[in-house]
Protein backbone atom coordinates (compact mmCIF):
# COMPACT_ATOMS: atom_id res chain seq x y z
CA UNK A 1 0.00 0.00 0.00
CA UNK A 2 2.61 2.57 0.86
CA UNK A 3 4.60 1.41 -2.14
CA UNK A 4 1.35 2.29 -4.22
CA UNK A 5 1.19 6.13 -2.34
CA UNK A 6 4.41 6.83 -3.07
CA UNK A 7 3.89 6.21 -7.14
CA UNK A 8 0.55 7.96 -6.70
CA UNK A 9 2.23 11.32 -5.11
CA UNK A 10 5.12 11.05 -7.89
CA UNK A 11 2.42 11.71 -10.52
CA UNK A 12 1.26 14.64 -8.84
CA UNK A 13 2.87 17.09 -11.73
CA UNK A 14 2.29 20.84 -11.44
CA UNK A 15 0.59 21.96 -14.92
CA UNK A 16 2.06 25.74 -14.93
CA UNK A 17 4.72 26.20 -17.11
CA UNK A 18 6.48 29.29 -16.83
CA UNK A 19 8.72 30.77 -19.85
CA UNK A 20 12.27 32.35 -18.98
CA UNK A 21 11.47 36.20 -19.12
CA UNK A 22 12.37 39.43 -17.38
CA UNK A 23 12.26 39.23 -13.60
CA UNK A 24 9.51 41.82 -13.31
CA UNK A 25 7.22 39.62 -15.48
CA UNK A 26 6.84 36.81 -12.72
CA UNK A 27 3.23 36.34 -11.83
CA UNK A 28 2.68 35.51 -8.32
CA UNK A 29 0.31 32.11 -7.43
CA UNK A 30 -2.49 34.23 -6.05
CA UNK A 31 -2.66 36.17 -9.13
CA UNK A 32 -2.57 33.55 -11.57
CA UNK A 33 -4.94 31.54 -9.69
CA UNK A 34 -7.34 34.53 -9.58
CA UNK A 35 -6.94 34.34 -13.04
CA UNK A 36 -7.93 30.92 -13.58
CA UNK A 37 -10.70 31.17 -11.20
CA UNK A 38 -12.11 34.30 -13.62
CA UNK A 39 -12.65 31.30 -16.16
CA UNK A 40 -13.75 28.20 -14.09
CA UNK A 41 -17.09 26.43 -14.77
CA UNK A 42 -20.28 28.74 -13.71
CA UNK A 43 -18.75 31.81 -14.99
CA UNK A 44 -20.00 33.30 -18.57
CA UNK A 45 -16.53 32.90 -20.12
CA UNK A 46 -15.81 29.21 -19.61
CA UNK A 47 -19.50 28.72 -20.81
CA UNK A 48 -18.72 30.59 -23.94
CA UNK A 49 -15.27 28.75 -24.27
CA UNK A 50 -16.71 24.97 -23.54
CA UNK A 51 -19.63 25.80 -26.25
CA UNK A 52 -16.77 27.05 -28.84
CA UNK A 53 -14.59 23.83 -28.12
CA UNK A 54 -17.75 21.65 -28.35
CA UNK A 55 -18.93 23.17 -31.54
CA UNK A 56 -15.43 22.83 -32.66
CA UNK A 57 -14.66 26.35 -33.45
CA UNK A 58 -10.99 27.52 -33.11
CA UNK A 59 -10.56 30.77 -31.24
CA UNK A 60 -8.14 33.08 -29.87
CA UNK A 61 -9.23 35.70 -27.62
CA UNK A 62 -7.60 38.51 -25.80
CA UNK A 63 -8.77 40.55 -22.60
CA UNK A 64 -8.27 44.50 -23.40
CA UNK A 65 -6.33 46.56 -21.72
CA UNK A 66 -3.90 50.21 -22.48
CA UNK A 67 -0.88 47.96 -23.56
CA UNK A 68 -3.08 45.65 -26.77
CA UNK A 69 -4.37 48.92 -28.96
CA UNK A 70 -0.84 49.37 -30.71
CA UNK A 71 -0.83 45.61 -31.70
CA UNK A 72 -4.79 45.47 -33.16
CA UNK A 73 -4.65 45.63 -36.53
CA UNK A 74 -7.91 46.03 -38.81
CA UNK A 75 -11.45 43.86 -37.63
CA UNK A 76 -14.33 45.63 -36.49
CA UNK A 77 -15.38 47.50 -33.47
CA UNK A 78 -18.62 45.66 -31.83
CA UNK A 79 -18.76 47.03 -28.52
CA UNK A 80 -22.00 44.96 -27.37
CA UNK A 81 -22.93 43.37 -23.58
CA UNK A 82 -21.17 39.74 -23.51
CA UNK A 83 -22.85 36.55 -23.56
CA UNK A 84 -21.15 33.22 -24.33
CA UNK A 85 -23.93 32.72 -27.39
CA UNK A 86 -22.56 36.27 -29.19
CA UNK A 87 -18.75 34.90 -28.62
CA UNK A 88 -19.73 31.39 -29.94
CA UNK A 89 -21.02 32.87 -33.28
CA UNK A 90 -17.97 35.41 -33.50
CA UNK A 91 -15.90 32.45 -33.38
CA UNK A 92 -16.83 31.65 -36.60
CA UNK A 93 -15.31 34.35 -38.11
CA UNK A 94 -11.35 34.10 -38.74
CA UNK A 95 -9.36 37.04 -36.51
CA UNK A 96 -9.35 37.73 -33.04
CA UNK A 97 -12.36 38.33 -30.56
CA UNK A 98 -11.27 40.95 -28.14
CA UNK A 99 -13.32 41.09 -24.68
CA UNK A 100 -13.79 43.84 -21.95
CA UNK A 101 -11.19 44.15 -18.66
CA UNK A 102 -13.63 42.92 -16.99
CA UNK A 103 -15.50 40.43 -19.63
CA UNK A 104 -18.51 42.14 -19.70
CA UNK A 105 -18.26 43.57 -23.14
CA UNK A 106 -16.96 42.24 -26.65
CA UNK A 107 -15.06 44.53 -27.47
CA UNK A 108 -13.39 43.71 -31.26
CA UNK A 109 -13.80 41.03 -33.33
CA UNK A 110 -11.95 39.43 -36.64
CA UNK A 111 -8.87 41.55 -35.69
CA UNK A 112 -4.91 40.78 -35.91
CA UNK A 113 -2.70 40.65 -33.64
CA UNK A 114 1.04 41.72 -34.58
CA UNK A 115 2.91 41.24 -31.31
CA UNK A 116 6.54 41.69 -31.51
CA UNK A 117 7.86 38.52 -33.26
CA UNK A 118 11.72 38.48 -31.15
CA UNK A 119 9.31 37.66 -27.86
CA UNK A 120 10.27 34.05 -27.49
CA UNK A 121 7.56 31.36 -27.59
CA UNK A 122 7.37 27.51 -26.71
CA UNK A 123 4.26 27.04 -29.22
CA UNK A 124 4.34 26.00 -32.44
CA UNK A 125 1.00 26.74 -34.01
CA UNK A 126 0.30 30.34 -35.26
CA UNK A 127 -2.84 30.83 -33.04
CA UNK A 128 -1.24 29.70 -29.69
CA UNK A 129 2.13 31.82 -30.58
CA UNK A 130 -0.09 34.84 -31.08
CA UNK A 131 -1.53 34.08 -27.29
CA UNK A 132 1.94 33.90 -25.83
CA UNK A 133 3.34 36.38 -27.38
CA UNK A 134 0.52 38.76 -26.89
CA UNK A 135 0.03 37.53 -22.98
CA UNK A 136 3.88 38.48 -22.78
CA UNK A 137 4.13 42.18 -24.42
CA UNK A 138 0.58 43.03 -23.05
CA UNK A 139 1.53 41.55 -19.32
CA UNK A 140 -2.11 40.80 -19.86
CA UNK A 141 -4.72 37.50 -20.68
CA UNK A 142 -5.04 35.91 -24.15
CA UNK A 143 -6.88 32.48 -24.82
CA UNK A 144 -6.19 30.34 -27.39
CA UNK A 145 -8.72 27.07 -28.72
CA UNK A 146 -7.58 24.92 -30.53
CA UNK A 147 -10.26 22.73 -32.54
CA UNK A 148 -7.64 20.51 -33.86
CA UNK A 149 -6.15 19.24 -30.45
CA UNK A 150 -9.63 20.01 -28.78
CA UNK A 151 -8.56 21.95 -26.18
CA UNK A 152 -8.26 25.31 -24.14
CA UNK A 153 -5.20 26.99 -23.23
CA UNK A 154 -4.62 30.17 -21.38
CA UNK A 155 -1.58 32.54 -21.03
CA UNK A 156 -1.35 35.21 -18.76
CA UNK A 157 2.24 37.16 -18.86
CA UNK A 158 4.98 34.65 -18.88
CA UNK A 159 2.59 32.08 -17.63
CA UNK A 160 0.48 29.07 -19.87
CA UNK A 161 -1.71 26.72 -18.21
CA UNK A 162 -4.14 24.36 -19.87
CA UNK A 163 -7.55 24.17 -19.04
CA UNK A 164 -8.32 20.48 -18.11
CA UNK A 165 -12.14 18.96 -19.29
CA UNK A 166 -13.93 19.24 -15.93
CA UNK A 167 -14.95 15.89 -15.86
CA UNK A 168 -10.89 14.79 -16.36
CA UNK A 169 -10.51 17.13 -13.50
CA UNK A 170 -13.19 15.86 -10.75
CA UNK A 171 -11.89 12.84 -11.55
CA UNK A 172 -8.21 13.58 -10.73
CA UNK A 173 -9.31 16.20 -8.09
CA UNK A 174 -11.41 13.00 -6.33
CA UNK A 175 -8.41 10.74 -6.94
CA UNK A 176 -6.56 12.98 -4.73
CA UNK A 177 -9.27 12.96 -2.04
CA UNK A 178 -8.84 9.49 -2.21
CA UNK A 179 -5.25 9.20 -2.09
CA UNK A 180 -5.26 12.37 1.20
CA UNK A 181 -7.62 10.48 2.64
CA UNK A 182 -5.46 7.50 3.10
CA UNK A 183 -2.74 9.83 4.26
CA UNK A 184 -4.63 11.34 6.57
CA UNK A 185 -5.35 7.87 8.36
CA UNK A 186 -1.79 6.95 8.40
CA UNK A 187 -0.83 10.71 9.84
CA UNK A 188 -3.17 10.18 12.63
CA UNK A 189 -1.98 6.99 13.11
CA UNK A 190 1.40 7.88 13.86
CA UNK A 191 0.00 10.94 15.79
CA UNK A 192 -1.67 8.67 18.47
CA UNK A 193 1.25 6.43 18.57
CA UNK A 194 3.41 9.22 18.93
CA UNK A 195 1.64 10.84 22.11
CA UNK A 196 1.57 7.28 23.36
CA UNK A 197 5.52 6.50 23.77
CA UNK A 198 5.64 9.99 24.42
CA UNK A 199 3.48 9.86 27.66
CA UNK A 200 5.30 6.77 28.46
CA UNK A 201 8.73 8.35 27.85
CA UNK A 202 9.72 5.79 25.30
CA UNK A 203 10.40 8.44 23.17
CA UNK A 204 11.28 6.93 19.59
CA UNK A 205 12.62 9.35 16.40
CA UNK A 206 11.10 7.15 13.66
CA UNK A 207 7.16 8.16 14.68
CA UNK A 208 8.48 11.34 14.89
CA UNK A 209 9.88 11.41 11.37
CA UNK A 210 6.89 9.14 9.53
CA UNK A 211 4.58 11.62 11.14
CA UNK A 212 6.45 14.80 9.53
CA UNK A 213 6.40 13.10 6.48
CA UNK A 214 2.54 12.40 6.26
CA UNK A 215 2.01 15.43 7.32
CA UNK A 216 4.01 17.29 4.66
CA UNK A 217 2.71 15.00 2.14
CA UNK A 218 -1.09 16.39 2.89
CA UNK A 219 -0.10 19.70 2.78
CA UNK A 220 2.11 19.33 -0.39
CA UNK A 221 -0.96 17.20 -2.22
CA UNK A 222 -3.76 19.67 -0.81
CA UNK A 223 -1.91 22.51 -1.95
CA UNK A 224 -1.73 20.89 -5.61
CA UNK A 225 -5.64 19.56 -4.81
CA UNK A 226 -6.70 23.58 -4.27
CA UNK A 227 -5.57 24.60 -7.46
CA UNK A 228 -7.94 21.92 -9.10
CA UNK A 229 -10.83 23.37 -6.99
CA UNK A 230 -9.89 26.59 -8.15
CA UNK A 231 -10.17 25.42 -11.83
CA UNK A 232 -13.36 23.53 -11.47
CA UNK A 233 -15.39 26.75 -9.85
CA UNK A 234 -18.77 25.67 -8.98
CA UNK A 235 -18.41 22.46 -9.22
CA UNK A 236 -15.62 21.95 -6.96
CA UNK A 237 -17.99 23.43 -3.76
CA UNK A 238 -18.17 19.72 -2.39
CA UNK A 239 -14.55 19.16 -3.15
CA UNK A 240 -13.35 22.43 -1.13
CA UNK A 241 -15.69 21.18 2.07
CA UNK A 242 -14.07 17.57 2.13
CA UNK A 243 -10.07 18.75 1.88
CA UNK A 244 -11.14 21.38 4.53
CA UNK A 245 -12.15 18.28 6.46
CA UNK A 246 -9.54 16.08 5.90
CA UNK A 247 -6.57 18.63 6.28
CA UNK A 248 -7.94 20.57 9.64
CA UNK A 249 -5.27 20.79 12.17
CA UNK A 250 -2.68 18.78 9.95
CA UNK A 251 -0.47 21.53 9.86
CA UNK A 252 -0.19 22.50 12.86
CA UNK A 253 -0.09 19.04 14.39
CA UNK A 254 3.16 18.54 12.14
CA UNK A 255 4.41 21.90 13.21
CA UNK A 256 4.12 20.88 17.17
CA UNK A 257 5.98 17.83 15.85
CA UNK A 258 8.78 19.44 14.20
CA UNK A 259 9.02 22.17 16.91
CA UNK A 260 9.31 19.12 19.66
CA UNK A 261 12.31 17.28 17.97
CA UNK A 262 14.29 19.59 16.00
CA UNK A 263 17.73 20.52 17.40
CA UNK A 264 17.37 23.99 14.78
CA UNK A 265 15.48 27.03 15.06
CA UNK A 266 11.81 25.88 14.37
CA UNK A 267 11.26 28.03 11.51
CA UNK A 268 14.47 27.17 9.85
CA UNK A 269 13.65 23.52 10.29
CA UNK A 270 10.23 24.54 8.40
CA UNK A 271 11.68 26.19 5.49
CA UNK A 272 14.56 23.26 5.19
CA UNK A 273 11.18 20.95 5.36
CA UNK A 274 9.29 22.78 2.33
CA UNK A 275 11.90 23.47 0.18
CA UNK A 276 12.15 18.73 -0.09
CA UNK A 277 10.50 17.18 -3.24
CA UNK A 278 7.86 14.41 -2.88
CA UNK A 279 10.46 11.93 -3.46
CA UNK A 280 12.98 13.73 -1.41
CA UNK A 281 9.95 13.41 1.70
CA UNK A 282 9.94 9.65 1.52
CA UNK A 283 13.38 9.21 2.38
CA UNK A 284 13.92 8.98 6.52
CA UNK A 285 17.26 10.46 5.86
CA UNK A 286 16.38 14.05 4.76
CA UNK A 287 13.48 14.72 7.91
CA UNK A 288 16.81 13.54 9.75
CA UNK A 289 18.79 16.41 8.60
CA UNK A 290 16.30 18.83 8.85
CA UNK A 291 16.15 18.22 12.51
CA UNK A 292 19.33 18.32 12.82
CA UNK A 293 20.32 14.74 13.63
CA UNK A 294 22.33 12.32 11.94
CA UNK A 295 21.10 8.81 13.92
CA UNK A 296 17.96 7.94 15.52
CA UNK A 297 20.00 7.20 18.40
CA UNK A 298 20.72 10.22 18.82
CA UNK A 299 17.26 11.52 20.61
CA UNK A 300 17.01 14.56 22.83
CA UNK A 301 14.29 14.39 25.42
CA UNK A 302 10.95 16.05 23.79
CA UNK A 303 9.65 19.41 24.71
CA UNK A 304 6.21 18.61 25.00
CA UNK A 305 4.76 21.53 22.81
CA UNK A 306 2.60 19.25 20.44
CA UNK A 307 0.73 17.28 23.94
CA UNK A 308 0.92 20.74 25.91
CA UNK A 309 -1.17 22.40 23.50
CA UNK A 310 -4.10 20.67 24.08
CA UNK A 311 -4.20 21.92 27.54
CA UNK A 312 -5.58 25.38 28.51
CA UNK A 313 -2.50 27.03 28.54
CA UNK A 314 -1.40 29.75 26.54
CA UNK A 315 2.07 29.80 24.64
CA UNK A 316 3.74 32.07 27.12
CA UNK A 317 2.38 30.19 30.17
CA UNK A 318 3.50 26.94 28.39
CA UNK A 319 7.29 28.56 27.43
CA UNK A 320 7.44 29.68 30.93
CA UNK A 321 6.81 26.13 32.24
CA UNK A 322 9.23 24.02 29.63
CA UNK A 323 11.91 26.56 29.92
CA UNK A 324 11.60 25.86 33.87
CA UNK A 325 11.43 22.05 33.95
CA UNK A 326 13.18 21.21 29.96
CA UNK A 327 10.84 18.86 28.59
CA UNK A 328 8.04 16.56 28.77
CA UNK A 329 8.70 13.98 31.05
CA UNK A 330 9.36 16.37 33.73
CA UNK A 331 6.65 18.29 33.51
CA UNK A 332 4.27 15.56 33.19
CA UNK A 333 5.79 13.81 36.52
CA UNK A 334 6.58 17.04 38.42
CA UNK A 335 4.90 18.35 41.80
CA UNK A 336 1.81 20.23 41.63
CA UNK A 337 3.33 23.04 43.78
CA UNK A 338 5.74 24.22 41.11
CA UNK A 339 3.36 24.49 38.97
CA UNK A 340 1.98 27.70 41.52
CA UNK A 341 4.88 29.83 41.10
CA UNK A 342 4.90 29.77 37.16
CA UNK A 343 1.47 30.35 36.43
CA UNK A 344 -0.66 30.57 39.55
CA UNK A 345 -2.61 28.18 42.07
CA UNK A 346 -5.77 28.18 39.92
CA UNK A 347 -4.22 27.34 36.36
CA UNK A 348 -1.91 25.01 37.91
CA UNK A 349 -4.51 22.70 39.64
CA UNK A 350 -6.46 22.98 36.31
CA UNK A 351 -3.01 21.96 34.43
CA UNK A 352 -2.52 19.11 36.70
CA UNK A 353 -6.05 17.50 36.15
CA UNK A 354 -5.72 17.86 32.29
CA UNK A 355 -2.21 16.44 32.50
CA UNK A 356 -3.92 13.37 34.77
CA UNK A 357 -6.34 13.20 32.01
CA UNK A 358 -3.70 12.85 28.99
CA UNK A 359 -1.15 10.17 31.30
CA UNK A 360 -4.26 7.69 31.75
CA UNK A 361 -5.63 7.86 28.36
CA UNK A 362 -2.51 6.13 27.38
Amino acid sequence: MEEKEEIEVKEIQKTITISPEPEEEKVSEEEFLSVVKSIAPGTYIRTALDEALKAGRGALIVMENEKLSPILDGGFRVNCRFTPQKLTELAKMDGVIVLSKDLKKIAYANVTLAPESTIKTCETGTRHKAAERTAKQISGLAIAISERKHEINIYYKNMRYHLKNTGDLLRKANEQIQLLERHRESFDKYIDELTKLEVKNNLNLNHAIHAIQKGRLIQKIAKELKKYIVELGNEGTLLKTRLKEITMGVEEETDFVIKDYTKLDVKKSRTLLESLSYDEILENENIMRVLAYESVVQLLPVKGWRILSKTSLDEPELAAIIKELGNFNSIINCNPHLFHKLIGEEKAKIFKEEIERIKSGF
